[in-house]
C-alpha cells in the first residue's frame, strides 16, 4: 500500500524535475539572447548616436511602460489558466481563453486611443526633445503603441504556453527573435532613410512575425486556444476585475520607471536618458536570469495553491525568493565593482552618468527581486483587491518624492536612492499582506529569506571587494575579480544560503537537468 505522503513526495519530486528542466531551457534561451542583445545594443548606440538613442529611451520607453501593463495582464490570465489546469476543467479553460481575448482587445483599443491623443500632446508640449528630432519622436511613439497592441492581444497565447510549462517554445522563439534583431541591425547600416524611424518600423515587423507564430503554435497544440464568440458575463467581470486590480499595482511601477525616465528628460535632457538606457540594458540581463527562473517556478506555486498543498507552496515561495536574490548577486557584485571597465569594453564611448546609474540600478534590482514570489503567491489566491490598493499607494511615493528632489535641485542619482528605499520597505508590506492568505508566518520569510540573503551578500562581497581595492584597474583585474566573485558567491550560496533540504533538492535538480541534456 502506497501512503499519501509517499505520493506527495513523488509528485513534488516530479515538479522539482520539471522546474529544473524548464529553468535549464530558459537559461539556454537567456544566454543566447544576452550575448546577441549586448552586441546589438552597442551597434544601435553607435548607429543612432547618443541623441537619438536618448530620444528612443525617453519616448520609446513607452514600450517598456506598456510591457508592464501587458505583463501584469499576462500574469492575471496565466493565473486563471494555470488554476483551471490544476483542477482539470477543460470547458472552463476554453471560456477563460476566449474571454481573456475579449478583455485584451478592449484594453488595447482604450490604451492606443489614449496614447495617441494624450501621449502625443505630452510629447510635443512637455518633453525635452530636440526640435529637429520631433518628427522621429512621433514615429517612436506611434510604433510603440502598435507594438503594444499586437503584444497585448497575443497575451492569452503566451500565457497558455507558460501555464502548460512549454518553456522550450519560449527558448526557440526567443532565439528567432534575437536573430531577427541582428537582421535589423544589419538593415540599419544599409538603410538610406532616417535610422531611428527605420529601427522602429522594423521592430514592429518583428513583433508581428513573432506573435503570429505564437498564436499558430497554441492553436495547434492546446485545445483551449481556439477562439469562440462566447461572452460569459460573470467570468468577464471577474477577469476584468482581477486584471484591473493587477493593473493598478502595475501603475505604480509605470510611474516609478517610465515616469522617472520622463522626469530625467525634463530636468536633465536626452543625454541622461541615454545613460539610463544603458543602465537598463545591464539591468535587463540580471532580470532575464530571474524572470527565466520565475517563469519556470510560478506555475508550480499557483498549482500547489489550487491543490491545497500549502506547505509545498511555502517551500516554493521561500526558496524561489532566495534563488532570485542569489541569481542577482552573481551579476550585481562584479558589475557594480567593475562598471567602468565593463562599459568601456562593451560600448567604447560611455555616456555621462552611465557608471553611476548602473551601480545604483543593481542596488534597486536587489530590493525588488526579494519579493517576487510573494507577488505570485498573492495572485494565486485570487484575492488581490486589498493587496493592490495598499501596494499602489505605498509604491507610488517613488515618483512624487523623486520629483520633489529634482525640484529642490537634487541630482539624477536621487531617483535611484528613493526607489531603493521605498521598494525595500515594500518587501515588509508584501509579507504582511500575503502571510494570512497563504497561512505563512513572518518568521519563515524574515529568517529563512531576508536574513539569509543579507548574510550571503555581505560574505560574497568580501573577496571581490579586496581585489578591487588592492589591484590597479586592468583587464587582468576584471577577469580575476569576475572569476573570484562567481566562485565565492557560489560557495557561500551553497553552504550558507541554502539549508540541507535545499542543497539536496538543488543537486537533484542539476542532475535531472544534466540527464535531460545528455538524452536530448
Amino acid at each position: 500500500m502506497v501512503l499519501n505522503s509517499d505520493l506527495d513526495m513523488r509528485d513534488r519530486g516530479a515538479n522539482n524535475r520539471r522546474i529544473a528542466k524548464n529553468t535549464l531551457v530558459m537559461y539556454i534561451r537567456m544566454i543566447v539572447m544576452m550575448l546577441i542583445s549586448l552586441f546589438t545594443s552597442r551597434v544601435i548606440l553607435q548607429v543612432l548616436g547618443v541623441t537619438d538613442y536618448g530620444v528612443y529611451n525617453a519616448v520609446g520607453g513607452v514600450v517598456s511602460m506598456l510591457s508592464v501593463i501587458s505583463g501584469s495582464l499576462s500574469r492575471a490570465i496565466s493565473r486563471y489558466l494555470t488554476f483551471e489546469l490544476g483542477r482539470g476543467d477543460m470547458e472552463k479553460l476554453k471560456k477563460i481563453f476566449s474571454t481573456s481575448l475579449n478583455v485584451q482587445v478592449v484594453i488595447s483599443l482604450v490604451v492606443v486611443v489614449v496614447g495617441i491623443t494624450a501621449g502625443g500632446w505630452f510629447l510635443h508640449h512637455k518633453m525635452n526633445i530636440p526640435a529637429d528630432r520631433m518628427g522621429a519622436a512621433d514615429w517612436v511613439l506611434g510604433c510603440s503603441l502598435i507594438s503594444f497592441a499586437i503584444g497585448l492581444i497575443s497575451v492569452p497565447y503566451s500565457a497558455s504556453i507558460v501555464s502548460h510549462e512549454r518553456m522550450s517554445v519560449f527558448a526557440y522563439m526567443s532565439i528567432l527573435q534575437v536573430v531577427l534583431k541582428l537582421l535589423i541591425v544589419y538593415a540599419l547600416y544599409l538603410s538610406p532613410y532616417d535610422k531611428l524611424k527605420t529601427y522602429m518600423v522594423l521592430g514592429v515587423t518583428v513583433g508581428i512575425v513573432i506573435r503570429f507564430i505564437y498564436a499558430r503554435y497554441c492553436k495547434k497544440h492546446f485545445e483551449e486556444c481556439t477562439y469562440k464568440l462566447v461572452f460569459d458575463t460573470s467570468l468577464f467581470k471577474e477577469m476584468t476585475s482581477f486584471a484591473g486590480w493587477n493593473f493598478l499595482g502595475s501603475a505604480a511601477w509605470i510611474f516609478n520607471s517610465q515616469g522617472i525616465n520622463i522626469l530625467i528628460n525634463i530636468y536633465f535632457g536626452v543625454t541622461l536618458n541615454a545613460a539610463r538606457g544603458i543602465a537598463n540594458q545591464l539591468n535587463g540581463i540580471a532580470h532575464h536570469f530571474i524572470d527565466n527562473f520565475m517563469v519556470a517556478l510560478n506555475p508550480q506555486i499557483t498549482k500547489s495553491y489550487a491543490a491545497g498543498d500549502l506547505p509545498y507552496m511555502h517551500q516554493l515561495v521561500c526558496s524561489g525568493a532566495k534563488f532570485s536574490f542569489f541569481l542577482v548577486i552573481f551579476f550585481a557584485i562584479p558589475i557594480s565593482l567593475e562598471t567602468e571597465s565593463i562599459l568601456s569594453l562593451w560600448l567604447g564611448k560611455v555616456p555621462e552618468y552611465s557608471v553611476l546609474f548602473v551601480r545604483m540600478t543593481m542596488l534597486c534590482t536587489m530590493t525588488t527581486v526579494i519579493g517576487n514570489t510573494l507577488v505570485t503567491a498573492q495572485l494565486a489566491t485570487g484575492d488581490i483587491k486589498k493587496y493592490q490598493i495598499v501596494m499602489t499607494v505605498c509604491g507610488f511615493w517613488v515618483f512624487p518624492l523623486t520629483w520633489l528632489a529634482f525640484k529642490l535641485g537634487g541630482g539624477p542619482i536621487w531617483s535611484y536612492a528613493v526607489f531603493a528605499i521605498v521598494y525595500f520597505a515594500l518587501v515588509f508590506v508584501r509579507i504582511y499582506l500575503v502571510k494570512d492568505l497563504i497561512k505563512m508566518s513572518w518568521g519563515i520569510y524574515l529568517k529563512g529569506v531576508l536574513l539569509k540573503c543579507a548574510i550571503v551578500l555581505l560574505i560574497s562581497m568580501a573577496l571581490p571587494l579586496l581585489i578591487y581595492l588592492t589591484m590597479p584597474s586592468s583587464i587582468l583585474r576584471l577577469i580575476l575579480l569576475c572569476l573570484v566573485s562567481f566562485t565565492s558567491s557560489a560557495a557561500v550560496i551553497y553552504w550558507v544560503g541554502l539549508n540541507a533540504k535545499e542543497r539536496v533538492t538543488l543537486i537533484g535538480m542539476i542532475r535531472s537537468a544534466l540527464k535531460k541534456v545528455k538524452s536530448s
